[in-house]
Parts: structure tokens; sequence; C-alpha cells
């Protein structure tokens, strides 16, 4: 998962570019990018680590530019080189920069046609180098040294064509100006606001609207999914979709887990798809337990916090705030090696015994990936007194990898692969274990947006909208993404030795 924003204002756009970006922090906390364009030039500073440590003021002074891509990352299948940090960007046709948010499922086979038809070589592990050229190849097809908004969008339209995955990318054409746009599923989010000043209308894209509103801009709407839009340097905006059967079916987990709550994804509010969970899994404790004696609900923070706010009020029980968190810690199923993601448990949160001690507790938490986190959790809230400790997830059981850009491990890491819930029960220690319902998650974001009659769940029920994930290629991503496949990446990152031929999710 990452974050993207990107720029077309009428003033130095680095600052806003960089605000951003710290807005779109949760999204990808491994790396950090700006690109900015500047006389026909390009200025780029990239590398490993939060927003407020890749960018210094000595950076700042030199990205200068009216127009600018920015980018956080946090890596999965690939290396965690700051090589493969974005934006990147290729010197012909006239000079293009992408920021990519997204899997592409066939960039291995789109490497190869690269390489042989195009002669185009792609340097790092990254799928959104591949995306790059790509693109690129096909805006250098009509021999022009002048691109019109028709030919960017044929462009765009056969990239759609030939590009399988989830996607939502921002890339500036030096010379010409910022093209935006989204995979025919709409899988992963991309929006954009404009705002105006005294010198005209500036645009923004980004991945949420959190990005929009920290720079002051006025949210216009979504980017539509296969829908691009182009933006001149001039300012002068183009719109055009540029998929066939293009259709809604945005990826729910955003919804669950990554998401910002106060941010908005294809007319859905976060905040309120978080609510509407909490009624839907407290009607149904209400329901399946009703002859456990719950004294206290109790969120892990933070995504869970809304939602176990309203489980508690449907079941007409106090909610107590039990865990303290430290922000500083990284998403711990991102984290490669048991050991790892268990130490950064106990350092990323603490108990407050007395809320606790001597009751029955309900822990509630957004979902439950390997299991690691919730059985450390479970175990703290026992040495903290509680007599009985329940468990709630408000997402069902996730059994299948992601392959559209979210880092869920290998199938045989998820805890719920091939396990019932009385199993997952007794792995993490629990007194009893309750999972929000699949039909209920749809209905409780789907409310929100009645428009929209599909959603990408593949991690919960195996059903990928691509259509196009064998057994194979689960094997292939199950050889990347496990604990020993990253580890060996590290060790050889470590020993400055190069990887070749790995696939890579942004």
């Amino acid at each position: 998962m990452c974050g993207i924003v990107g720029i077309v204002g009428t003033s130095p756009v680095n600052q806003a570019i960089y605000d951003g970006l710290t807005v779109l922090q949760h999204r990808g906390q491994d790396a950090a990018g700006i690109i900015t364009i500047d006389r026909n030039t390009f200025s780029l500073r990239k590398d490993n680590g939060l927003v407020k440590d890749v960018f210094h003021t000595r950076h700042m002074k030199r990205l200068q530019g009216n127009m600018g891509i920015g980018h956080v990352r946090y890596p999965t299948a690939g290396s965690s080189s700051s090589a493969e940090a974005q934006p990147f960007y290729v010197n012909s046709p006239f000079g293009i920069s992408l920021a990519h948010n997204g899997n592409l499922t066939n960039a291995e086979a789109l490497k190869e046609e690269l390489f042989s038809v195009a002669k185009r070589h792609v340097n790092t592990t990254s799928d959104s180098e591949v995306l790059l050229n790509v693109l690129a190849h096909e805006l250098s097809k009509p021999d022009t040294l002048h691109l019109s908004p028709e030919h960017i969008f044929t462009a765009v339209t056969t990239v759609n064509e030939k590009v399988v995955g989830g996607y939502a990318a921002i890339a500036m054409i030096i010379g010409h100006g910022m093209l935006a746009f989204r995979d025919a599923n709409g899988i992963r989010p991309l929006v954009f606001g404009k705002r105006e000043t005294s010198k005209g209308i500036e645009y923004m894209f980004a991945s949420e609207s959190v990005a929009l509103d920290a720079d002051g801009f006025n949210f216009v709407r979504d980017v539509a999914p296969g829908e691009a839009i182009f933006v001149t340097n001039e300012g002068q905006l183009y719109s055009q979709q540029c998929a066939e059967h293009a259709t809604y079916s945005p990826c729910i987990f955003e919804f669950v887990y990554f998401a910002r709550p106060d941010s908005t994804i294809d007319k859905m509010s976060v905040y309120a798809t978080r609510v509407n969970m909490g009624t839907k899994l407290g009607e149904k404790i209400a329901r399946e337990w009703a002859d456990k004696d719950i004294d206290v609900v109790i969120p892990i923070p933070e995504t869970s916090c809304d939602i176990a706010l309203e489980i508690a009020s449907v079941l007409n029980v106090p909610y107590r705030q039990g865990f303290v968190k430290n922000r500083y810690i990284g998403r711990t199923f991102i984290m490669p090696g048991q050991e790892e993601r268990k130490k950064s448990v106990r350092r990323k949160l603490n108990a407050i015994a007395r809320e606790f001690k001597g009751k029955n507790v309900l822990l509630v938490d957004d979902s439950i990936v390997r299991g690691t986190t919730s059985a450390q959790i479970v175990e703290m809230a026992r040495e903290a007194g509680a007599k009985h400790v329940y468990f709630a997830s408000a997402a069902p059981e996730v059994r299948f990898p992601n392959v559209y850009g979210i880092d869920m491990p290998s199938a045989t890491e998820l805890i719920a692969h091939g396990r019932e819930v009385e199993d997952i029960n007794a792995y993490i220690g629990s007194d009893g274990l309750i999972y929000q319902s699949l039909p209920d998650l749809i209905e409780a974001v789907g409310k929100e947006n009645p428009e929209i009659k599909r959603f990408e769940t593949s991690v919960f029920d195996g059903h990928y909208v691509t259509g196009d994930i064998d057994q194979e290629y689960l094997n292939r991503i199950e050889a990347l993404r496990n604990d020993a496949a990253k580890s060996h990446r590290e060790d050889a990152m470590s020993s400055g030795l190069e990887l070749h031929n790995q696939d890579s999710t942004e």
C-alpha cells in the first residue's frame, strides 16, 4: 500500500506536496519521494524513511517548480532498497515521471515484452517502473514533438488493455502536463480537487481526500475506474474514459484498515463505514453471545476505536481505552519475521491495568491477519488481570493473499488459512472469538454509496476481480512474500548484493 500526490500549481508546489505526503504517511512508512519540474528539468529526492526524515531544507530548496509528484511507500515482495523508492522517471520520450499505488499482476510478462519489443530495460524489481515504461512506450508512438490530449488518452487506453491489476497512478510529461489514471476496476483510490488563487486555478490528485483538505484544495470528485485526467502546463483540464467495461470494485480493506477515518473514498465516508461495521458486529454479538457477561468493550487502537464505540453502544456496556499506543512503531503485519513482530507489539501497546482487572473484556480489532498481534494482546489483557478475554474482528477471516498492492503475507502465514474459528480462537488464546460476516461487511461499507454494487474482497473469499489469478501465480508470490524470502532479501541488501528477477508490489 502506498500514497500518491500530484499538484499542478501556479507557484512552487514542493511544500504542498510535502504536507500532502505527511497526512498520507499511514499509507507507507518505508520510503518517500518528491519529483518536480522546473525549466523542463526534473528535480528528484527520494530515500528510505519517513517524510520528515527524507526531506530536509537543502532538499526542499532544490525541488523547485510549479508541478510535482510525491509518493510514500512500503515494499512487499520486492527489495527495500532506496533505489526502489518512487517516483521513477525515464528520459524518452520527452521525459516522464510516475508514482503508483497498487500492483500489476502481469508485471513479469510486461517486463519481457518491454525488452523484446520496445527495447526498454527495467532496472529495478518495482512494477511501478514497469508501468512507467509501458506508458512511455505508448506515448512514443505518435511521431510528434507535441502530444495532444487525444494522443495521451489513446496511450492510456492501450496501457489499460495491456496492464492487469489494481493501480492508481500520477505521471508528469515534461513540456505537456500531468496525467492521472486509475484501473478499470477502481481497486485503488484516487481523488482530485482544485483551489483558486490570485494567479489561477490549481489542481491536485491524491490517494485520499484528507490530503486535499490538508493543502486547502476543494474536493471535486473521485477519478472514475478506467478514467484518465490530463492537466496541461497552463492549467487546462481534460478527461476521458479509457477502458472498456469499467466498473467500480474498490478494495474493501481500505475501509477496514488502511484509509484515514476523515477521508472520503468513492463517495463513502471512511468514518461512517466503520460506524456501520460496529453496528453490524454489535448486533451479531448480541445475537450469538447473549450468554456472555461482557463488562467492558476495549478497542485495539486506532482503526478499531470507532467500531468498538458503536459495539459498546449496541451492547449497552461501557467503552474504555485500555491500551496506550506508541505511534512511532510501524505496522506489525508487514514486518518480516515472527520474533520481530512479537517484540514490536510489546513496544507498540501498553495496557492500562485498572481497565482490565477482574473484568470480562471484549477486545475489538479491525482484522486478524497473522494472529501474532492478537495473541500477544490477549496475553497482555490477561496479565493486566482480565477475568475473561473475548475477541471480536470487524473484518471476516483473512484467508487469501492480496495481489493488488497490500502486503498480506503468503497464504500459509495467514492464521485463518485452512483453520476454523475454533482453531483460531485456541491459537490466540481468547475465551471466545467472533468475526464480522462478509455480507455484513459489504452492507456496512456499501450503505454509504448504493451505486457501488461490487467490492474487491479477495482476501476474504479468494475471488480476484481481474480474473487472471491462478494457483501458479499465488505460489509464486508466496515464494516471494514469506518470512524466509524477506529475510533473505534483507540480508542480501545489507551485504550489498544485487537482487534480480523479483516481482514487486507498490
